[in-house]
């Protein structure tokens, strides 16, 4: 049984870790710091974003998932900073109690989880394909944050956006989602599998964050342990500051980590090559990567 070797030494890396502001993130910010690297913190709220990132000694990021002309301008921000980025770690997004579509057509959770990470992936791949050639191979990587929700997920083409479908409080968009970061980070690690670029997810563990706190399954968990449930955001972000600094992995690229343990379970669609392909179609339509298909032609009276 493989698991994620110890934390290594972070000088002269650039590790851009979105969701930072607080949660996994920020205790991730903190670790890598200690650890000698530099980060970018990414979060939407820009008042906690920079007290924490002044708290650890990293530079603060502002961009707001739901609206992907911010993802953009991120992008354009960070590669302005820093002529090398070493690890993204895309770990922004979160559960949302209400059916919601952003200003850019696409339910809430889908956007935030999934597609705002996977623009700011592909807007900054040049810039990791370029911070590769001059570092081990494997040691410039994406890591994704997931989730063991993945297993009661499943990616619907014909409703991802969750409308046919109960919403179960949010979470079934959301084990969706989670199930999409896993699928996502697989179909990477192929298209980069040449490249010296890696790609990762993992699920942190059930941890003590603001995450769900407006849902009634972790009010109700929070009440009957007096908010004692779950880890810490210490240990939630284990595998995320291991997967960032550890000279080398031990484990091929596309791998799917439940904590320090690699190969987790997934829901079968995550392992499904085609229906990952596909889904980096529409994200990449969604996004506005690549131009809407032509719809079936009009027919004709």
């Amino acid at each position: 049984m493989r698991r994620l070797p110890p934390p290594g030494d972070a000088s002269g890396r650039v590790v851009v870790i979105t969701g930072g502001s607080s949660g996994i993130g920020a205790a991730a910010a903190r670790a890598i710091t200690t650890l000698g690297g530099t980060v970018a913190l990414v979060g939407r709220n820009e008042e906690r974003t920079r007290r924490t990132a002044a708290q650890l000694g990293a530079e603060a990021f502002t961009a707001d998932y739901g609206r992907l002309h911010e993802v953009r301008d991120l992008a354009e921000r960070l590669l302005e900073r820093y002529p090398r980025i070493h690890v993204l770690a895309n770990n922004a997004g979160g559960i949302n109690p209400r059916r919601e579509r952003t200003v850019d057509g696409s339910e809430r959770t889908l956007q935030e989880s999934v597609l705002g990470g996977f623009l700011l992936t592909e807007l900054l791949l040049p810039r990791l394909l370029e911070t590769a050639e001059g570092e081990p191979a494997g040691s410039v990587r994406v890591v994704a944050t997931a989730s063991a929700a993945n297993l009661g997920g499943r990616i619907r083409f014909d409703d991802l956006d969750v409308e046919r479908r109960p919403w179960l409080g949010g979470w079934t968009a959301y084990n969706q989602a989670k199930l999409a970061n896993i699928a996502l980070a697989r179909d990477l690690a192929r298209r980069l599998a040449a490249t010296g670029v890696a790609s990762y997810s993992f699920h942190p563990g059930l941890v003590r964050t603001r995450f769900g706190k407006h849902t009634r399954s972790f009010a109700v968990a929070s009440a009957l342990t007096g908010g004692r449930y779950g880890i810490s955001p210490e240990q939630g972000a284990e595998p995320l500051v291991r997967l960032a600094t550890a000279p080398d992995v031990g484990s091929p690229t596309g791998t799917y980590f439940t904590r320090l343990t690699a190969d987790g379970p997934t829901s079968p669609q995550a392992r499904d090559a085609t229906v990952a392909r596909r889904l980096r179609r529409v994200a990449e339509e969604r996004t506005g990567l690549r131009p809407l298909r032509p719809g079936p032609p009009a027919s004709t009276p």
